[in-house]
């Protein structure tokens, strides 16, 4: 099947956070805080794909509060941190909505990734991801992470679902 045509039957999107959201850097406080800066484009992104009918969720292998807060800013109801296995998420995911996998998308970027990479109808990375998860990807983002890896693929997502982001933005606010 064309990858644009699997584009097409997607019904979940599942994003790793660390460096497909951040470009994989985590800046420390001296009080210990923690602070992730995130693309207000790929932010945006998200809004595009919950108002075109789509469920998104955010999967990441540690707990941050900054994921936290960015999820609850971004109406993201489908958080879960600390989970070193994420197909186990995704399969929650699946029941949960009643997807199932080739209505799919994971995106992740390092090797705790690629067994749910494997499952899923659509994988995608970011261009600095590990070379493993390349070799699993059915598409490789021309942004990095953290840089607009997230608006790229939802854009083509919803390109091949034939929503024009433009009439479906003026359509929630004309």
């Amino acid at each position: 099947m064309a990858f644009e045509d699997k584009l097409k039957k997607l019904k979940l999107l599942v994003f790793d956070v660390d460096g497909i959201l951040t470009d994989n850097s985590v800046y420390m406080g001296s009080d210990g805080a923690e602070f992730k800066q995130f693309y207000i484009a790929d932010g945006f992104a998200f809004y595009l794909a919950q108002q075109a009918g789509l469920r998104v969720a955010l999967v990441s292998g540690r707990y941050s509060a900054a994921t936290d807060s960015r999820a609850k800013e971004l109406s993201i109801e489908d958080l879960y941190q600390g989970y070193g296995e994420k197909s186990e998420v995704v399969a929650d995911l699946l029941t949960k909505y009643e997807i199932s996998l080739d209505e799919t998308m994971f995106m992740g970027d390092d090797l705790v990734d690629i067994a749910v990479m494997k499952q899923t109808e659509v994988s995608v990375t970011v261009p600095d991801s590990a070379p493993q998860v390349k070799a699993v990807a059915d598409y490789t983002t021309s942004c990095p992470g953290g840089r607009g890896a997230v608006r790229e693929i939802v854009n083509m997502i919803l390109e091949a679902k034939g929503i024009d982001v433009v009439e479906l933005w003026e359509s929630k606010f004309a």
